[in-house]
């Protein structure tokens, strides 16, 4: 029994640690981000509308994950059709500058122009 409560333990304080990890990635500076997304806006616009069905929209997605999903792109661990394009972008991208990026474009409004 005494194992059993040991491994709940174990169990809880991981899960608590990757909560708490989670909440820290989120706290970017999104008049920063906007200075630094040239890059993106080719694919994703300045305002986080996409330039082209293919590309995400990321105007008011979480930053949490813009920002994790950046983070994979950098380390090699996000596959898919267009890791191709964004590992090498991220790959330039600090974790300020990511943070930055995902806290301006998590704050931008998905207005849409009626097309799409």
């Amino acid at each position: 029994m005494k194992y059993v409560q040991q491994t709940a333990l174990a169990v809880a304080m991981m899960a608590s640690t990757l909560t708490f990890s989670s909440v820290a990635l989120a706290d970017g500076d999104a008049e920063a981000g906007k200075g630094k997304i040239s890059a993106c806006a080719a694919c994703h616009g300045m305002n986080g509308i996409a330039s082209a069905d293919i590309y995400p929209n990321l105007a008011g997605q979480s930053a949490t994950y813009l920002e994790s999903a950046l983070k994979a792109y950098r380390a090699g661990d996000r596959k898919g059709g267009m890791s191709a394009m964004m590992s090498p972008q991220a790959a330039a991208l600090s974790d300020e500058d990511i943070a930055d990026i995902a806290a301006y474009y998590s704050q931008q409004t998905p207005e849409f122009d009626g097309e799409g």
